[in-house]
């Protein structure tokens, strides 16, 4: 979780400054994934992770498989229920690929609260960012645009990490030598690929998501089943 906060500090400040992360969308979604991860840290020791791995892993395949049924991860969203207008959940990017400043608008954060707390629980109760999670959250339910929501979900996994972490730190389970190369590489890491996502489309960012969740859902399983 340590290595989580030093890629999200690593990346998020680059996406802050193109304009890519949507603070205030972060801000809101937050309150959500600190409360779980905060809850999940807590009651790890209680519900057995075999179960935990299992569940997410069947969250992910059906994150899957909605992203493979989407067809314009270019083509901006511009419907808002009324909560979203009240939050002022819009805004706007150069897209360097296309050459372009992109406007979009963002939906239905009333169902997005409960499954942030989802991701928060996942990221206390399993030591992980849940950026994966909460990408798909981001897409499927408010419909961000990928670029956003990856810039957007990196800033947010910063303040989740650390809101789980604190509890691991308090309980005497934090490895502060392993922990501190871990934050070295992870933030070398998370500068190079800010870089790198400024300069692909929304389509490959996502293809290259995907195959990031295939990867995560296999390795959700092989934990579960060796964890039995």
């Amino acid at each position: 979780m340590v290595a989580i906060i030093a890629t999200s500090s690593g990346s998020a400040s680059s996406y802050v400054r193109d304009e890519l992360s949507n603070i205030r969308a972060a801000f809101y979604l937050e309150i959500f994934t600190v409360v779980g991860a905060i809850v999940g840290a807590t009651i790890t020791s209680i519900i057995a992770p075999a179960y935990l791995y299992f569940f997410f892993a069947f969250f992910l395949l059906s994150s899957f498989v909605a992203f493979a049924r989407v067809s314009h991860a270019d083509t901006p969203n511009e419907t808002q229920d009324s909560l979203a207008k009240w939050l002022r959940l819009e805004g706007s990017y150069y897209d360097r690929y296309l050459a372009k400043e992109i406007t979009y608008k963002m939906t239905r954060p009333a169902l997005a609260a409960p499954a942030m707390l989802v991701a928060g629980l996942a990221a206390g109760m399993l030591g992980i960012g849940a950026g994966a999670f909460k990408v798909s959250i981001h897409e499927l339910i408010m419909k961000m645009p990928t670029k956003v929501s990856t810039a957007t979900s990196n800033f947010i996994i910063g303040m989740t990490a650390l809101a789980g972490s604190s509890v691991y730190f308090a309980s005497g389970l934090f490895f502060l030598d392993l922990a501190a190369p871990l934050a070295v590489g992870t933030t070398v890491g998370a500068f190079i690929g800010a870089r790198i996502l400024r300069r692909l489309s929304n389509k490959t960012s996502r293809y290259i998501f995907m195959v990031i969740l295939v990867y995560i859902l296999v390795e959700m399983i092989y934990k579960g089943v060796t964890s039995l």
